[in-house]
């Protein structure tokens, strides 16, 4: 079998409400848990592939991956295997010192990439505070410490820091924290002309997701990252891509600027990067890079070996010519299949089909919370993106007839509705 294939897959098995183990384990939760999260009442034990397994062994398919994190699949072998490799070896040393998974891991990224220097850390929220913080200190080192306003756009997300959440452009998480980080400035996503009417004195980035995944996996107008660049090259500011959805090969490619062909200042990158083990990167600039001296930023778990080791084989797989040519092809089949679905549903029971590669999104005429439910409980695990967008954002070693086989669930499903 090739890096991207898996075992033939066995039909899901229909669920239904929690029963005796799940609940037990689900009551426990909600005593000791905070309850911060609307979780489905599902607890999952096993994976492999694109198949979960919950306490009471029912079988469902996973077109969600841990939500466009385990693009390799559940458990797949070869990361499994370095994980485990380098768990006998050594865990944790912290960044006081070198390792060799995190100095392969660096090369292999910024080489991938096109950006030459690396700071890891352990999720996407964080990746994205670093590109925050590195802004602050660049303009800082050019001289022009009034510059430190950030540019994001409505419908974004990027992370649940207090910065992090600031930048995200949906004001129902902003709610509660007040007051909020000063410097941030929300805009139309895909409008260039709001985009520069904003841009003043104290303009100093423009941090920009090339697909908005929480916010609906929405698309960014052809050229409109193109144009981005262009302003901030006329303006002197950075381009900050947030990748933590769209890299890694979601979208066919490395990584989702590249679909325009531009350069950034700084991405983040974080999900996909460790097939499930958390880890997440900075990229930069070498100019940029040369601003965080030692004592300006750091983590303590930032690059941990485990997960650099698993991160690495993740790479090496991802990076294989044929793995993004699948995910092209997967996807086109996926966005075609579920066009035709909605063609054959009553008009406007889906209002829109959006994405790139595996990362789709179906916009209904409705809150999908419902929805989801019943796709569950018909064997199909996917999740919202907003209020009305059921989103998929599969293994890459999904195939096609599994594909088929959640658009074929998804269908029943609207179809009684």
């Amino acid at each position: 079998m090739t890096a991207l294939s898996q075992p033939p897959p066995s039909p899901a098995a229909p669920a239904s409400a929690p029963t005796p183990a799940n609940d037990a384990i689900i009551q426990k939760a909600k005593r000791h848990l905070l309850q911060n999260y609307k979780q489905q009442p599902v607890v999952l034990v096993r994976g492999k592939g694109t198949r979960v397994w919950d306490a009471d062994g029912r079988e469902y398919l996973d077109l969600l991956g841990g939500i466009a994190t385990c693009s390799l699949g559940h458990c797949h072998p070869e990361v499994t295997a370095a994980a485990k490799a380098q768990l006998d070896s050594l865990w944790h040393v912290s960044n006081v010192f070198y390792s060799q998974p995190q100095i392969d891991l660096a090369a292999q990224l910024t080489e991938w990439s096109g950006l030459p220097r690396a700071f890891f850390c352990n999720s996407g929220g964080e990746a994205n505070e670093a590109l925050l913080k590195l802004t602050r200190k660049v303009m800082k080192d050019r001289g022009t410490p009034e510059r430190f306003e950030v540019i994001s756009f409505e419908k974004s997300f990027h992370g649940r820091t207090l910065a992090t959440v600031t930048a995200t452009g949906q004001p129902k998480y902003h709610a509660g924290f007040e007051p909020l980080p000063a410097g941030f400035k929300h805009l139309p996503y895909g409008d260039i002309d709001a985009v520069r009417a904003a841009v003043g004195p104290s303009s100093a980035a423009i941090l920009v997701e090339p697909i908005q995944g929480e916010g609906g996996v929405r698309m960014a107008p052809p050229g409109f990252l193109t144009a981005l660049r262009a302003l901030c090259d006329e303006k002197g500011l950075l381009l900050l891509v947030d990748e933590v959805q769209t890299g890694m090969g979601r979208t066919g490619k490395p990584f989702g600027f590249m679909h325009e062909g531009i350069r950034p200042d700084a991405i983040s990158v974080a999900k996909a990067l460790g097939n499930g083990l958390p880890i997440g990167a900075m990229l930069c600039r070498e100019e940029l890079g040369s601003s965080l001296v030692p004592g300006t930023h750091g983590s303590t778990f930032g690059g941990n070996l485990v997960a650099a080791a698993a991160a690495n084989v993740v790479l090496r797989i991802l990076r294989q010519p044929e793995t993004l040519k699948a995910v092209t092809e997967k996807g086109a089949h996926f966005l075609a299949r579920a066009r035709e679905l909605q063609a054959r549903l009553p008009a406007g029971r889906i209002v829109a089909v959006r994405g790139q590669g595996l990362l789709l999104g179906l916009e209904l005429d409705r809150d999908v919370a419902p929805v989801i439910a019943s796709l569950r409980e018909a064997g199909l695990l996917v999740n919202a993106a907003g209020d009305r967008t059921v989103r998929f954002a599969p293994p890459f070693v999904v195939t096609t007839q599994e594909l088929d086989e959640g658009l074929a669930i998804v269908e029943r499903v609207l179809a009684a509705l």
